[in-house]
């Protein structure tokens, strides 16, 4: 994808909903068909959704995890219709195709993916909120505030999971403020998240309550700035900032429009972020559930100031530019490829906690990895061996390698993984973590640098995968270097 040709809103909008995210468009198209006040668009709606399996046996989980609605067991398409009615069938359906649509991509880079996973969780949550915060209006007010809330940031999300070269490098981008990063983001897009979201619920022909909120969502009615309270709640929930006074008068302001205490909100909170995991289960998108927060205490907005004016470690910084120092310094007495990778994969178990580290070389004219060099947590040799084919399947190695772009693998059964994880590469997982870094010479591939937790449960820090990757980055520089000098 040439992202650096679209520089224009109306570009992206059609990258997006043509190219990226067809599956969406189509789902929107074929939703707007039924009125949500029309009974008899019922049958034609079911006969529609047993069209598509996976809508079909979501629409299923969904209906019957919604406790209260019956105490009978939803077992058909057109019984969920019923039940639900039409309005929230064409939510669910709707909000099904997005999640899988825009979690489909298993390539994305690193950061990318942080960014994409956060913000959809942050924006179901948004949407259940909203729901929450309207519960003497009509069913009809509350499914519109509940999608609006739900896509309020929705070119952002597109943005992310479509965004190729152009979204890795934003999402790499080292941001001073949050001013900073809405320029850079112009600056690389041509546009704004925000005329995104507008332009994509103009082309899916979304509510008109959702363009509303887009648009000065402050200052219009009661609804609109709920949807506008319920996207920066999730937002600080997920990740406490500025200080816990606006935080407090953000829930005035909530407490205030829906006419009950703070106290009685925090409890009808509580209840709706146990909702939102057991729905998001129904989703197939357990890997959201995580992200999704308990509310913020004023210690946490203690933490975020103390966090956002520290820096890494003394110790930790050292080490990594110590590391970068020998590296630059071997370019100047020595060719020996193997010196090179030997003094990263020290200085990476020096600097990081990794178990094991290790060289995985291209061999047998490209159709396996093997291992060249592995080191231990304490930089000292490992007697582990590794071989493992990459021609024979679509491998996650081997997707790393044709693609240029790092993976860390926190959970290897998590979805975006499952096809990617071969038997080799389980039994060399176990029960930990594990990340591969391509490894090259003038932009061609080499092989990998594998970097592993053995311990169970041990998940590998999205910052530190990050460095190690700017890290591998300088490797790839020199070994380039040296070669062709």
């Amino acid at each position: 994808m040439n992202n650096k040709a679209l520089r224009t809103t109306e570009q992206w909008i059609e990258l997006i909903a043509n190219n990226e995210l067809p599956a969406i468009t189509s789902t929107a198209k074929l939703l707007d068909k039924f009125s949500n006040d029309d009974k008899s668009s019922l049958p034609k709606l079911s006969e529609a959704i047993l069209h598509d399996q996976g809508l079909s046996s979501c629409l299923l989980k969904v209906a019957n995890n919604i406790q209260y609605i019956s105490v009978n067991k939803v077992t058909t398409v057109s019984r969920a219709t019923v039940v639900l009615g039409i309005q929230r069938v064409k939510n669910i359906c709707l909000t099904a195709k997005l999640v899988s649509s825009l979690l489909a991509t298993k390539t994305l880079d690193i950061s990318v993916y942080e960014q994409l996973t956060q913000l959809m969780a942050n924006s179901f949550y948004a949407g259940m909120l909203a729901k929450m915060m309207v519960p003497s209006y009509s069913e009809e007010v509350q499914e519109e505030v509940y999608l609006a809330a739900l896509l309020y940031r929705i070119g952002e999300s597109a943005f992310w999971s479509a965004g190729g070269d152009t979204a890795k490098k934003i999402a790499n981008y080292n941001a001073k403020s949050n001013q900073d990063f809405n320029q850079y983001c112009q600056q690389e897009m041509g546009t704004s998240f925000n005329d995104l979201s507008k332009g994509l619920a103009g082309t899916w022909n979304l509510s008109d309550l959702l363009i509303k909120a887009l648009d000065q969502p402050t200052t219009r009615t009661d609804e609109v700035k709920i949807i506008y309270f319920a996207d920066k709640l999730s937002a600080i929930i997920a990740k406490p900032a500025g200080n816990a006074e606006d935080y407090q008068r953000l829930l005035d302001d909530i407490a205030n429009i829906m006419n009950i205490s703070v106290r009685q909100l925090t409890v009808r909170i509580d209840h709706t972020r146990e909702q939102a995991g057991k729905l998001l289960s129904s989703y197939g998108a357990e890997i959201l559930t995580d992200r999704i927060k308990s509310l913020p205490t004023s210690k946490d907005f203690e933490g975020a100031e103390a966090t956002a004016g520290s820096t890494e470690p003394e110790s930790r910084d050292k080490a990594l530019l110590d590391g970068f120092m020998k590296l630059t310094k071997l370019m100047q007495n020595s060719k020996d490829f193997n010196e090179y990778l030997q003094s990263t994969l020290v200085s990476i178990a020096n600097t990081f906690a990794f178990d094991r580290s290790s060289f995985l070389m291209l061999v047998d004219n490209r159709a396996r990895v093997k291992s060249r060099l592995v080191v231990n947590k304490s930089g000292q040799d490992d007697v582990s061996k590794i071989s493992i084919d990459i021609k024979h399947s679509d491998n996650v190695i081997a997707r790393v390698i044709n693609t240029d772009t790092a993976a860390l693998i926190n959970d290897y059964r998590e979805a975006r993984w499952r096809d990617l994880v071969t038997q080799e590469i389980s039994d060399l997982i176990t029960e930990g973590a594990i990340a591969f870094v391509p490894v090259k010479i003038g932009g061609k591939a080499i092989g990998v640098i594998c970097l592993q937790l053995l311990t169970p449960e041990g998940k590998v820090e999205t910052q530190d995968f990050l460095q190690v990757c700017a890290f591998i980055e300088h490797l790839n520089m020199c070994l380039t270097m040296i070669k062709y000098s």
